[in-house]
């Protein structure tokens, strides 16, 4: 009888079967006027603070940016025509300011291309340039900023392969830089859509396991093996800023691009065949070989083969030197890991990974200098006798942070942390940073003290603090707490020298802005003057409230109410509950807060505060715990918890008078849609649903998913019944579908949505699947991102705010 219903309700509410022809619509002026907004410049600051640089771009692009020409091979989007990413994110608009002048304004640039579209920003060494890239038609150019003067002059025609990043890299001596240019070599790109097949494609295993997720844009044949090598081979050039071009190396398929902290060698890692059609391009094969300043070969340092195989589990990592980098507080040593346990988690033992350290002329093995009893994780490193390393364990959510003498390997390092990495609460923050001579970032340190910036969260609120450690006793002074309790304030940056932070104030109604804040004078100095573009909104109701869910657990979520809602009078208004599942290993990890009623209320395409103006109560970001202690997995009892999590959050918000319980919607992006397909499929809390970008069917995702490390064939039955494919059948509420056509997410192609879609109109369901062209997993396109809004307001209006109760037949 349920099915005759659906049926029934989908032709009365004149929802076809078939396609829909519609053009990209707007949303309710309300809402459009919050996401057509000048976007705040990202803010750049030097090491000395006397220079800061404002970027400016669009807050979106258009259909017409995302329309032109993709290759989409092993795991790159790269546009052919002018050898750069096609999904890249471009800067339109440069401005300076000198913070050593009084009352100083923005400068805007001078000589900047016409319809600028910049990337690729690089600080010269000393900080008084900045190179960046322009794409142009034909391609992509390098530019340099000149602070002093504030102007960009351009250095090379459209000739830079930017398609495997690492594209400018300074020398030293910041006269010149090493940059990717488009190989001589390359021959002509082959059109897949009209070439004709010379065989049929074969893939071979001689019985090794490679369990990999389901990775997406990998090559499928030998026309895209070609086109990938074509598109990645470049070859360097030593480009002076006096307009000098002279060729540095020979063509390869370079990727990453390292200069020595004294500049004098260069680490450079090139991909290697045989490719894969079922790993990206970080997996085919590789060398690493250094050279001097001037292009000669001095030592490959380390050929990794195919990475296909390897051991089951998220902390599984390859056999054999891996993570080369150099160390930052010497001019040329070179650091490696390598795993202890054969890079398999089964494998027990006291520790998984080794530090090793090698001077030039980087010969041989290298000198131990630390081992994890963790997986590796990363490394600051301080001085001859101070380095500090972190490593992980996802099963157990450890981190472990250790101090050790980097030239003393007979020294027990000494653990100063060793926590769950997800008790915000516990969180000592993270250590500062400074640049040393050589222009690397180290320790900053004093007398054996570090200093550490940490977001402060308690359970009484979130109190932002600076501290200094001492490194040999392990004790703490505080410097600085921030006591605000109508703002928030986020500590960026400190300098031990000059006791001058640089922090973030905002406030519900404040836009976020920069400030100087002077520990000795006690004393702020603003830098910059964003202001409020969500005016509409300021005024509008705004609380973390807390709550529990039925086994006691502490959950929240951010409170928001129209603008003049009438407290005494509380009308009850339609709720719409946003979210996004969390898996953790304890509750006490699960039950914090971390959640800011202070911060700056501002609405993104992707959260559903718009809806404040249509007269809605908005509960965002609540929480949606997903536990498993000791030998229990999280997804163990996914559903359960699921349903428990939305049933709590609803009688939070219905117990303080604010909603009709009987008007409630549920909306999430990709973890958060599978969210709500599984809610509307095992609950009745929900007149309707909004899923973005999800994944359905975990079977099509068999080696993993999410936080999930066992495959379908060891945990069928949680494949099965965490799949609302699955359970379509039971699904009663309306369910509005969003995806983008070309996702590349892991696992959330658009035939999950599809399909999904699919059972759901064969079983009668009511629902509506909307697929966006060109767009991935995120949306970039305003027009995109204005129809998504429409739709979103279309069916809650229609599912939700004017609801008509259907007649129940039993």
């Amino acid at each position: 009888m349920k099915k005759v219903f659906f049926i029934l309700a989908c032709l009365i509410n004149g929802f076809a079967f078939g396609q829909q022809n519609l053009d990209y619509q707007k949303p309710p002026q309300e809402i459009l006027e919050l996401v057509d907004i000048q976007r705040a410049p990202w803010v750049l600051l030097n090491e000395d603070k006397d220079f800061m640089v404002l970027i400016y771009r669009d807050q979106y692009k258009s259909i017409e940016d995302l329309s032109k020409s993709e290759l989409r091979l092993a795991g790159l989007r790269i546009d052919p025509k002018t050898n750069i990413g096609s999904r890249t994110t471009y800067y339109n608009n440069i401005q300076v300011k000198d913070l050593t002048k009084k009352e100083s304004q923005q400068t805007q640039v001078s000589g900047l291309p016409a319809n600028a579209k910049l990337s690729n920003f690089t600080w010269s060494p000393d900080q008084t340039k900045m190179a960046m890239t322009n794409t142009v038609k034909e391609g992509v150019e390098l530019w340099v900023l000149d602070l002093e003067t504030a102007s960009i002059k351009k250095l090379t025609d459209a000739s830079i392969n930017a398609n495997m990043g690492y594209v400018l890299n300074w020398f030293e001596d910041g006269n010149s830089l090493l940059v990717k240019m488009i190989s001589a070599d390359r021959s002509g790109l082959i059109d897949t859509r009209t070439v004709v097949p010379t065989g049929p494609t074969i893939s071979v295993n001689e019985g090794k396991k490679a369990q990999n997720r389901t990775y997406q844009d990998l090559l499928k044949n030998k026309n895209d093996e070609h086109n990938f090598e074509q598109l990645a081979l470049s070859e360097l050039y030593k480009i002076g800023l006096d307009g000098s071009k002279n060729k540095w190396s020979k063509s390869s398929m370079y990727h990453r691009i390292s200069f020595s902290p004294d500049g004098n060698y260069v680490m450079v890692t090139s991909i290697d065949k045989p490719f894969s059609y079922l790993v990206p391009y970080r997996r085919f094969p590789s060398t690493t070989s250094i050279y001097d300043k001037e292009g000669n070969l001095i030592e490959v340092v380390s050929k990794v083969p195919l990475i296909e195989d390897l051991p089951k589990g998220f902390m599984a990592v390859r056999e054999g030197k891996r993570e080369f980098g150099w160390r930052n507080d010497k001019p040329s040593t070179l650091v490696y890991i390598k795993a202890l346990d054969k890079g398999d988690p089964e494998v027990a033992t006291d520790h998984r990974d080794e530090v090793f350290q090698l001077d030039a002329p980087f010969k041989g093995e290298g000198q131990s200098v630390l081992k994890t009893e963790n997986r590796f994780y990363n490394l600051f490193w301080g001085n001859d006798d101070i380095a500090i390393a972190y490593d992980y364990w996802w099963n157990t959510r450890n981190m472990k942070t250790y101090v050790f003498d980097p030239s003393d390997n007979t020294k027990q390092p000494k653990k100063i942390f060793d926590r769950n990495y997800q008790d915000q609460y516990n969180d000592p923050g993270d250590f500062v940073m400074k640049r040393n001579d050589m222009g690397s970032e180290v320790l900053a340190l004093s007398n054996g003290s570090a200093y550490l910036l940490g977001d402060g969260y308690t359970e009484n609120g979130q109190f932002p603090f600076l501290d200094q450690m001492d490194l040999n006793s392990g004790d703490t002074k505080r410097l600085y707490i921030s006591e605000m309790d109508d703002k928030v304030e986020s500590l960026q940056e400190f300098d031990p020298k000059t006791k001058q932070l640089v922090v973030r104030i905002e406030s519900p109604s404040a836009y976020p802005n920069f400030f100087f804040r002077s520990l000795k004078k006690n004393k702020l100095t603003q830098l910059t003057f964003n202001e409020n573009p969500f005016k509409s909104i300021t005024g509008g109701y705004k609380e973390v409230i807390k709550y529990k869910r039925d086994d006691g657990l502490e959950l929240s979520g951010t409170l928001y109410l129209p603008v003049g809602y009438d407290m005494e009078q509380k009308e009850k208004l339609p709720l719409l509950i946003w979210a996004y599942p969390e898996e953790f290993k304890d509750r006490s990890s699960a039950g914090q807060n971390i959640k800011n009623q202070n911060k700056f209320t501002y609405p993104s395409y992707g959260s559903m505060i718009y809806w404040i103006t249509q007269g809605y109560t908005v509960l965002d970001d609540a929480s949606f715990p997903i536990i498993g202690e000791g030998e229990e997995e999280p997804n163990d009892t996914f559903r359960s918890q699921l349903v428990a999590n939305a049933k709590a959050a609803i009688d939070a918000v219905d117990a303080l008078g604010f909603i009709d319980r009987d008007r409630v919607a549920v909306g999430g992006h990709s973890y958060g849609a599978f969210m709500v397909a599984n809610l509307l499929a095992h609950s009745d809390l929900f007149a309707a649903g909004i899923a973005r970008s999800g994944a359905y069917n975990r079977t099509l995702t068999p080696f993993g998913f999410q936080r999930e490390e066992r495959n379908y064939w060891e945990a069928p039955d949680v494949y099965y019944t965490m799949s609302p494919f699955m359970h379509a059948e039971k699904v009663n509420e309306p369910i509005l579908l969003v995806h983008g056509e070309a996702d590349n997410n892991s696992g959330t192609y658009p035939m999950q949505s599809e399909r999904y879609f699919n059972a759901l109109k064969g079983l009668g369901a009511t629902a509506r699947l909307v697929i966006l062209p060109k767009e991935s997993h995120g949306y970039r396109a305003k027009e995109s991102i204005l129809h998504v809004l429409w739709e979103q307001d279309q069916w809650l209006d229609k599912y939700v705010k004017n609801r008509k109760e259907p007649s129940r037949m039993e």
